[in-house]
């Protein structure tokens, strides 16, 4: 099954830069690609995620924002393998 995250980002944020980097090593060891969705090009995301970016997603589920949980996103990627 392939797993793939969406990362809510804008392309001026530090902070969501600071995520995509971050996710990497676990993208390795797990397998998940990672659709890196630019919030400010839809008004109804940008509406939603505004203030939240980045907002790591695995469909409806949000894993995490502002910074990566490692602990958290690794144990719900351990829990959907």
């Amino acid at each position: 099954m392939a797993i793939d995250l969406t990362l809510m980002s804008r392309g001026y944020c530090h902070l969501c830069h600071d995520m995509e980097v971050a996710l990497k090593p676990l993208a390795d060891e797990f397998g998940f690609s990672v659709t890196v969705v630019d919030v400010d090009a839809d008004p109804v995301l940008e509406a939603k995620y505004d203030e939240l970016v980045p907002v790591l997603l695995h469909g409806e589920t949000e894993l995490c924002h502002y910074f990566l949980d490692e602990a958290k996103t690794r144990e719900y990627l351990a829990g959907i393998r």
